[in-house]
């Protein structure tokens, strides 16, 4: 029936409108302030830090196929096709690496990451060219089915259907669009530009001198002039710097310093930038923010940035590639799953006391150990090994005679 749907043009458009004409509609927040990606990471640091900490982070590890076996799913699947293509050359132009972390970057500023799937004459795949998530529209067919029109760097327009398109979307509201942090939590980051935009006006158009000399009397303009010249001189620039001031003729200084209110804008900034690590689920110390950084917290920050930012965020990816790039039989058969273990590995102590452990009680042969160390096995490092007092349930205890024979 697809078949025929795309030849014969039954496949008809369900839904009329744009959500991304909503979208820019919807752009600008409650305080004003257009709340797009590109002021956002403009006027905001942190929010740079927190983009490129989730994208690099999660294209840094591993993207593991696994074969299911039994219960166990612990067979990796490096034979299948899939394997280059997410973990060494998705396409004749760019690298792994630049692919996952373009198509987080795009889920997390715009909700949305497309790339086109390319497929040999028996239906595997074997390269993925992303979008730019702006130069995509997505329909929603009679059927029941998406289809996207897209355009890419060279103005060329492909219409792909759902089996076509690998599209991860972020939360999404009606099922065909996702929105990103940026588009959910546009009140606070909103209120986070205008108080940038605050800031600006104040360099730009106030008058901040950095203290007064004021004198009893009337000064005329020569004079004024000639302070003004003998004060730049002898006082200002780094080499003057802790100089001593004399004043005569009654002269006072007053230094001109912090205002309360000036003290509440720059508190106010430090919480907007704690709210953007909020927003997108990054310890504040794993993104620069380390006013109350310990060095207990911060290793335990080190690992709830993959438990609670990497970790859900890659399952999302995960169940992405399982539903636009696996068959239905291939389903059954294979899964997904990014390998944090160089994340969680911690310090060589605590990974060598990990190692032991694992060791005494048969987990792990020496030959593992140094397969996760990256060290070349060695002869009869494969053996596995249980304490000997270690007897299984129901099992009756050894004859005492023949231990002593």
């Amino acid at each position: 029936m697809g078949l025929f749907s795309r030849i014969f043009g039954m496949e008809k458009r369900a839904v009329p409108g744009d959500a991304y004409l909503g979208a820019f509609l919807e752009a600008r927040a409650v305080t004003g302030a257009a709340v797009t990606p590109d002021a956002v990471l403009s006027a905001m640091a942190v929010a740079t830090a927190c983009v490129s900490r989730r994208s690099q982070g999660l294209a840094s590890v591993p993207l593991c196929i696994h074969r299911n076996v039994g219960t166990s799913n612990a067979a990796r699947a490096e034979d299948h096709p899939l394997y280059d293509v997410l973990n060494v050359r998705p396409n004749d132009y760019m690298s792994a690496f630049e692919l996952r972390e373009f198509l987080v970057r795009s889920h997390d500023l715009f909700g949305n990451a497309y790339a086109r799937i390319e497929r040999n004459a028996r239906g595997v795949v074997t390269a993925l060219h992303p979008f730019m998530p702006h130069m995509v529209a997505i329909e929603r067919l009679v059927s029941g089915r998406l289809r996207y029109r897209a355009t890419d760097y060279d103005g060329k327009t492909h219409v792909l259907l759902d089996d076509e398109m690998l599209h991860v979307r972020g939360p999404s509201r009606n099922g065909m669009y996702g929105l990103s942090p940026i588009a959910i939590a546009r009140g606070a980051l909103g209120l986070a530009l205008a108080q940038h935009e605050t800031v600006e006006a104040l360099n730009q158009n106030s008058l901040r001198p950095s203290g007064i000399l004021s004198w009893p009397h009337k000064i005329d303009t020569a004079g004024r002039g000639l302070i003004r010249a003998q004060v730049a001189e002898k006082y200002q620039g780094p080499r003057n710097a802790g100089e001593l001031m004399i004043l005569d003729g009654g002269a006072k200084y007053e230094r001109i310093t912090f205002s309360p209110e000036d003290a509440e804008l720059l508190a106010s900034r430090k919480l907007a930038n704690e709210d953007v690590a909020r927003i997108f689920d990054c310890p504040p110390t794993s993104v620069g923010i380390v006013d109350r950084s310990t060095y207990s917290n911060t290793e335990q920050e080190a690992l709830a940035l993959v438990r609670n930012c990497l970790a859900p965020l890659a399952a999302r990816f995960e169940s992405a590639f399982a539903r636009c790039l696996l068959t239905d039989a291939g389903r059954r058969s294979f899964f997904f799953r990014h390998d944090f273990s160089e994340l969680l590995r911690g310090d060589m102590k605590t990974r060598f006391e990990a190692y032991r452990l694992a060791r005494e009680v048969g987990v792990y042969s020496p030959n593992d150990v140094r397969r996760l160390e990256n060290e070349a096995p060695i002869e009869g490092g494969d053996a596995y090994h249980m304490p000997a007092n270690w007897i299984a349930l129901g099992a009756g205890a050894p004859d005492q005679g023949s231990a002593a024979a």
